[in-house]
């Protein structure tokens, strides 16, 4: 059995990690509201923006902007979204694996697969793994979100138009609460109109100025919004899976302690009761 000093030396560490933990998690916890407040507040607009765009486009024909081109898939990229750091659960080992499951399920059809990922925790595990990243972004969190979404939609628009790329997937956790988020795999590009009916289809809008330059402006902006559409809902989803693993972690913690405490009292209990009988053995020996 341990001594008393190595328990009471245990106990102490226990309780000190929980006291991290539990400030951890007070931490993503205020931070995830202040990220799915952002979340809720982008998800109507970048709907919107889609309706009016997959509208637009569904007028237009494929020909009518290098966005909508449709082209037999060879060269595909994969935007995956990661965290820069760690103790989150599996938020971060879930997508890693996601992207290799999808990986080894379609280089068998396809001549090239480019990865662009998202997060330090993603880069380094696809290259420990010998994959190749083809870009890699960190810092992708709070005010810098918005600028880096828009570097990442200009790169893609770019890789696309310039038929590097024939499509382009992304790979995030969607926000649902904070115990629980779902791994989407999606695309972006080329940009997917929706289907008319008859009767929605037998008009068209008049345009201003026209709607090759009214296409050139929205397509690229809808790219963007839904880039930064996927890394807040990727933000939202990291903080809930810490703030979920360090309640745990938390918790663990304080079945941990109960345990340890109980040792120390029996080993405590146990080491009295030596005393005791050595005492009174004494006492009999000297009786004798």
């Amino acid at each position: 059995m341990p001594s008393l000093k190595k328990i009471r030396t245990r106990i102490a560490s226990v309780k000190n990690t929980q006291k991290i933990t539990r400030a951890m998690k007070l931490v993503a916890a205020a931070r995830l509201r202040r990220a799915q407040m952002n979340i809720v507040n982008a998800r109507p607009y970048a709907r919107h923006l889609m309706g009016v765009i997959a509208e637009v486009s569904a007028r237009a024909a494929t020909s009518a902007h290098p966005l909508l081109a449709r082209r037999p898939p060879k060269r595909v990229g994969l935007l995956v979204l990661t965290s820069d750091r760690g103790l989150c659960g599996g938020f971060n080992g879930n997508i890693n694996r996601r992207t290799e499951r999808w990986f080894h399920e379609h280089k068998e059809q396809l001549e090239e697969i480019r990865l662009i990922v998202v997060g330090r925790k993603g880069i380094e595990y696809l290259k420990r793994r010998k994959y190749a990243v083809a870009r890699e972004y960190t810092g992708v969190v709070g005010a810098a979100a918005l600028p880096k979404a828009q570097e990442i939609a200009k790169a893609a628009v770019a890789d696309f138009t310039r038929k590097r790329l024939d499509a382009i997937y992304v790979v995030y956790n969607e926000f649902k609460n904070a115990a629980q988020q779902r791994i989407v795999v999606e695309p972006l590009l080329p940009v997917d109109p929706v289907e008319l009916s008859e009767a929605a289809g037998s008009f068209d809008f008049k345009y201003e100025p026209d709607r090759d330059e009214l296409l050139d402006r929205l397509l690229p902006q809808y790219v963007e919004i839904e880039v930064y559409r996927c890394i807040l809902e990727s933000i939202a989803s990291e903080f809930g899976a810490r703030m979920t693993a360090m309640e745990n972690a938390t918790n663990n913690a304080a079945e941990m302690i109960g345990r340890l405490t109980l040792e120390f009292n029996r080993a405590r209990q146990a080491s009295i009761t030596k005393e005791l009988m050595e005492i009174i053995g004494g006492a009999e020996a000297l009786k004798g």
